[in-house]
């Protein structure tokens, strides 16, 4: 199968599930598919970031060779929601390689403090704060600041993992 080319413009449920099933599991599909996530034209990056959460979900060691180059890809400018949410979405749920902890939490400080962002990036990047500062408690403080200021603005789904990670701080 060629990924790139299987990739709709516009979305298929039906398509995003046989590129899934194509992959199952074996790393050098996923490869494959990484390649469109990084260098693939906007609407081909967005479907493919929809594909590749889907598959980590399934197969979370697939993740492990790309999880420098995601968290750097966070770094560029006018990247679309769909990246960012996606990426971010499946960091929250894996341990992240002790060297990229800064860049971690530089980019999750930054997506949380700006009220711009989507409201899934920054609550999925609260919860990989919460996640580091088991391991780094001097963020917490910040954290909880952070939190703390933004809350009586949110929407329900902000206050939810909010309150459940205040409570946990």
């Amino acid at each position: 199968m060629n990924i790139k080319e299987a990739i709709p413009e516009r979305f298929s449920r039906e398509i995003f599930t046989k590129i899934i099933d194509w992959i199952d599991g074996k790393p050098e599909r996923f490869d494959e598919l990484m390649v469109v996530f990084f260098e693939g034209d906007s609407r081909k990056n967005q479907h493919t970031a929809n594909i590749m959460s889907d598959c980590i979900h399934r197969w979370p060691f697939l993740l492990t060779p790309y999880i420098e180059k995601m968290l750097l890809n966070l770094e560029q400018d006018n990247l679309h929601d769909a990246i960012k949410r996606n990426t971010v979405r499946v960091l929250q749920d894996i341990a992240i390689p002790e060297e990229l902890h800064g860049l971690a939490v530089d980019t999750c400080f930054k997506y949380l403090s700006n009220h711009d962002e989507a409201i899934a990036i920054r609550v999925f990047s609260m919860t990989i704060l919460f996640n580091l500062s088991k391991l780094y408690p001097e963020l917490k403080s910040e954290l909880k600041f952070l939190i703390e200021e933004q809350l009586p603005y949110q929407s329900p789904a902000f206050k939810n993992r909010a309150n459940k990670i205040l409570k946990a701080l």
